[in-house]
């Protein structure tokens, strides 16, 4: 089961987000601002990818946290998210998702970067 760190501030993207992932096979932790996933990270959970929202509340934005992580885990991938295409576009150092995403594609993506069987079986 691959663990996938969620963060996301609106609360209704990352619960849908969350328990579809768990729903096909993901074990999700959820943070609601990067501040927090990056506090996960380094007080050692497990993660072996971020999927964060671009603009949230507190010190750090997806891009920091991405460069942050990129920089002291360079083994866990991060995929970064917004409804603003144009902070999309200033994302060169990993994926970058638009939204509106469905589910369905986000698993997707995941099992690929992850090197994960497309359709979720061990």
């Amino acid at each position: 089961m691959a663990h996938v760190l969620v963060a996301e501030d609106d609360v209704l993207v990352r619960v849908a987000l969350a328990e579809g992932l768990r729903a096909v096979g993901f074990a999700v932790i959820e943070a609601s601002c990067a501040d927090d996933a990056l506090a996960y990270i380094r007080a050692g959970g497990k993660v072996e990818l971020v999927f964060s929202d671009i603009q949230m509340p507190g010190m750090l934005d997806g891009r920091q946290l991405a460069e942050l992580i990129a920089r002291d885990h360079p083994g866990i991938p991060v995929i970064l998210t917004s409804g603003d295409i144009q902070l999309g576009a200033c994302v060169s150092t990993c994926l970058f998702v638009a939204k509106p995403y469905s589910t369905a594609h986000a698993a997707k993506l995941f099992r690929s970067v992850l090197g994960l069987p497309p359709d979720g079986s061990s």
